[in-house]
């Protein structure tokens, strides 16, 4: 089944929030977001703000009639800044207008005094000052201490990884308008509807029954709108509920890219202890996270860096800390991976480290090192079905690995101003929000009485094709068209206490319950079709539309039966509810089995760096990838399409660069580059594992979101080995991104 948005994307039908039709006497707002980085509000004066026609109010802090706190996790960041400000574009007056021009020009005339503190961007320093968001956590297996005098071999460093902006298609944006009893409806562009309707409800001091949160469809979150979408619908309902008016609030792409929060930047040290026949016998990292200014998602993405900072390999001796920082910048936030990429990129360090003082191969390494069935997650998880390893023989197989990686070593002998470079990248991913309770979910469905079917779920459509799949569902389970069913928005009075779409559980959570909830009601039909045929229940199955006893086709069709059905009073509307199984977790242990199964996959990507100007170009990305049993190919190989070139954007050439006054440098599209036509890979080839997939994915097809992202990770690998195929004096190192600067940096360091 064909993706059933592309063709409305592609000739600009579909509906986002900037398109839904305004009603009249509609606001516009515009955010007024502090100059300074930290500081002591001394003055704010919008007076003459205030003088400008056509401006209907400005709202501060003082014009919340709730609690003016948006904070989810932890309750540390208001709506708007009260009496300090902790990073530039914290939001502080919001301003209303008839336009969204008077609106901007209205906050070019607000005037304020403050009286500056100093100003931490980075982690450590952070760390070196006590500046931490939450207490720092530890995961530990085995015994460190006494197992470092058994390694043979043992190395130190030091990692740097650094931030990305989400540069969703479409930015934070709300519309908001008064409804019957002093409600508030919103459309947002969120990932999160039922954090959206709680926050505001809390801000507005209403129960949540009175704010109705609607999302059709955004236009890209990749985590930037999990959290972060929800202080503008704020605003906006704000508005709203104080003017009794429509208000609509859309950020300007450079207002976007400054006030909100990114890909978290990390700073770790690693120190990894190997025996003579390279198996990894002892692990040690401490990991800065750079929080930003209030917590925002980073004590569950500084969580999601624990379980995943060994990566995809067995080490029986592990001790990872990671602390939490609090820097002046914009709370960082969701992003695709949420944590996990930073984690594994230290490890991949680490073994590439030991790999070149080794003067052996990384990919000899990292082989010998691979997570095998029953071993168990420094968590406390056993690991079942493990196919990270039949993933390496597969690309074996079908790639040739030592045979690219000669090939390679071929060019390079012949090419003095370009060389080749290699890696292999494995992949093992946990699925499931490792906060237990998030994992449930909730359907709703309408059979009508002309057979069509109307879908309602709490999963959020933002490009990866989860309303396609959701169809696919419904569609399987009663053996219809799929063109008999519709998807309706994500609505929260239509589905209720919703989990957000992210941590590639948005198929799985809400697939399983509207599975739940078509099967109920296929039952109930059954139980028609057999009084209509005076059969036994069991005797009756529907395929294709027709109604089939004992396996042979009746005169009943779907349409009949639904007729049926109603005149019989039968309910034709069902409710599924699904919570995942077995998952838990204990924190003041740090043990449990948080993950209801695992993705696995290898990647091989081969670089060819141009040694005189330091560019270079991505030959290829062969990936061997467990997908379960895919239930829709043609989404699945384009969600890993996309995940690698945005991971590859991550290590190679997303430079997140703030100043010393904590203002953003790469504050727009020319000084901040993502991978475009000319700078993605010539050839991206993905082969399927053959394998069944797990009993708790959605008709045992795997999570697809995040977990190929990690390949990117391959591709800064392979160009450290180009570098130093080039200059065998280099020292490697590793700060990501490289971009071609640092490329250039590396090739003739002497």
């Amino acid at each position: 089944m064909k993706n059933i948005d592309s063709k409305n994307h592609l000739t600009g039908k579909s509906v986002y929030v900037d398109d839904i039709p305004v009603q009249t006497g509609t606001l516009f707002g515009a955010v007024f977001g502090s100059p300074k980085a930290h500081g002591i509000i001394k003055n704010l004066n919008f007076s003459e703000a205030e003088k400008l026609e056509g401006v209907e109010k400005i709202f501060t802090y003082k014009d919340i009639p709730g609690k003016n706190q948006i904070g989810g996790i932890i309750e540390d960041e208001p709506l708007l800044a009260e009496n300090e400000v902790h990073f530039i574009g914290q939001p502080i007056a919001f301003v209303v207008a008839k336009s969204e021009i008077i609106a901007r020009k209205a906050i070019k005339l607000i005037k304020i005094d403050i009286d500056e503190k100093e100003i931490i961007i980075h982690a450590r320093e952070a760390h070196k000052k006590g500046q931490l968001l939450i207490p720092p956590r530890t995961f530990k297996m085995g015994d460190i201490s006494s197992e470092w005098a058994k390694c043979d071999y043992i190395f130190e460093g030091r990692v740097e990884s650094g931030g990305q902006e989400h540069l969703y298609i479409e930015t934070q944006g709300s519309y908001a308008y008064p409804m019957d009893s002093g409600s508030i409806k919103i459309h947002s562009s969120t990932q999160g509807a039922t954090l959206v309707q709680k926050i505001t409800a809390r801000v507005l001091n209403v129960p949540m029954h009175r704010i109705e949160v609607d999302v059709a469809r955004l236009g890209g979150g990749f985590g930037g709108k999990e959290d972060q979408a929800t202080p503008y619908a704020c605003m906006a309902a704000l508005a709203s509920y104080n003017l009794q008016k429509p208000v609509k609030l859309i950020l300007h792409r450079l207002d976007d890219m400054h006030m909100t929060g990114k890909r978290h930047p990390y700073s770790s040290d690693f120190k990894i202890g190997l025996s003579k026949e390279y198996k990894i016998l002892a692990y040690q990292t401490t990991l800065y996270q750079n929080g930003g200014a209030a917590s925002d998602l980073s004590p569950a993405i500084m969580e999601r860096t624990l379980f995943h900072s060994t990566g995809a390999y067995f080490i029986p001796n592990t001790e990872v800390t990671v602390y939490s920082c609090k820097t002046n910048l914009p709370p960082n936030t969701a992003f695709r991976g949420f944590g996990a990429p930073q984690g594994m990129f230290v490890i991949e360090s680490a073994i590439a480290k030991a790999a070149c003082e080794l003067n052996v191969s990384k990919t000899l390494i990292q082989e010998r090192n691979f997570l095998k069935e029953k071993d168990t997650f420094q968590y406390g998880q056993l690991a079942e079905n493990v196919n990270v390893g039949k993933c390496y023989d597969t690309a074996s197989e079908i790639y040739h690995i030592e045979q690219i990686e000669q090939e390679v070593e071929e060019f390079n002998s012949k090419n003095i101003n370009y060389k080749k470079g290699m890696a292999m990248m494995p992949l093992c991913f946990g699925i499931s929000f490792t906060k237990t309770p998030m994992n449930q979910a909730r359907a709703l469905v309408h059979i009508y009485q002309d057979g069509s079917v109307g879908i309602s779920t709490g999963a959020i459509e933002m490009g990866q094709g989860v309303n396609t799949k959701m169809i696919q569902v419904a569609a399987k389970v009663f053996s219809i068209r799929t063109e008999r069913i519709k998807i309706e928005s994500t609505n929260t009075t239509r589905v209720a206490n919703t989990s957000p779409t992210a941590a590639s559980s948005g198929a799985d959570l809400n697939g399983n319950a509207l599975k739940i909830a078509c099967d109920k009601l296929l039952d109930r039909l059954k139980q028609s079709a057999a009084k209509m045929l005076n059969c036994n229940h069991s005797e009756v199955s529907i395929e294709n539309e027709t109604v089939l006893k004992n396996g042979m086709n009746t005169d009943i069709q779907w349409e009949l039966l639904i007729e049926t059905a109603f005149l019989d009073r039968i309910c034709l509307t069902e409710n599924g509810h699904y919570a995942t199984p077995i998952i838990n977790f204990d924190k003041s242990k740090e043990t449990g089995h948080p993950f209801a199964y695992h993705v696995y996959g290898t990647a091989i990507v081969t670089v060819t760096l141009d040694c005189i100007r330091g560019t270079y170009e991505f030959d290829d990305v062969k990936i061997v990838h467990d997908f379960g049993n895919s239930m829709n190919t043609s989404i699945d190989n384009g969600q890993v399409e996309g995940a690698v070139v945005q991971g590859i954007g991550w290590t190679t050439m997303e430079e997140v660069s703030f100043g010393k006054d904590g203002k953003l440098l790469s504050n727009s599209l020319s000084t901040y580059k993502v991978p475009d036509i000319y700078s993605v890979p010539k050839n991206i080839e993905i082969k399927a594992l053959k394998t069944d997939g797990p009993e708790f994915a959605l008709l045992r097809s795997k999570a697809i979101g995040e977990p190929p992202f990690m390949y990117g990770i391959g591709a800064y690998f392979a160009l450290i080995k180009a570098i130093r195929a080039f200059n065998p004096n280099y020292k490697i190192d590793f700060d990501s991104p490289l971009t071609p600067e640092k490329v250039l940096m590396r090739l003739y360091q002497e």
